[in-house]
């Protein structure tokens, strides 16, 4: 059973979503508290590789209320838990494929926080036109229909 912490709204409409991957993140307990209260924007959000590890940029979380002097930078870069074959097959995908990293959730499995991260590519904006015509399409079928 997952428990949905945040969702990044602005993944679907910008990139074409092409596989999706979960892991784990690397998280402070004062950020912990912070992401139990949906204190965490991931927005802007996206992740690198860097010397075969991946780490998450721009991720908000807000700091505690009572965490005082433990409390981390809010826009600090989090590594994320792969597997050494996970992050080769990524590595791959980003270099050679032109594919983008974003997180596109992050929600609670068990007591573990957990994030969805999308291999992704860009959508150019006639693609994003074709896609809310389509979507304005079935909106006004559906009303035909009822």
């Amino acid at each position: 059973m997952n428990k949905l912490i945040a969702k990044n709204p602005t993944a679907r409409h910008n990139y074409f979503i092409e596989d999706t991957i979960e892991s784990g993140i690397v998280l402070s307990g004062t950020e912990i508290k912070s992401i139990r209260n949906g204190k965490v924007n991931i927005k802007d959000s996206y992740a690198s590789i860097i010397d075969g590890e991946v780490f998450v940029h721009n991720l908000h979380i807000s700091p505690y209320e009572q965490g005082n002097i433990y409390n981390k930078d809010p826009l600090r870069d989090r590594k994320l838990l792969l597997n050494k074959k996970e992050i080769f097959k990524l590595f791959g995908m980003v270099k050679q494929k032109n594919y983008t990293l974003i997180p596109i959730s992050l929600y609670f499995k068990g007591n573990k926080v957990k994030v969805e991260l999308g291999i992704c590519k860009g959508k150019k904006l006639y693609d994003k036109r074709e896609e809310l015509a389509k979507k304005d399409a079935n909106m006004k079928i559906r009303r035909a229909m009822k």
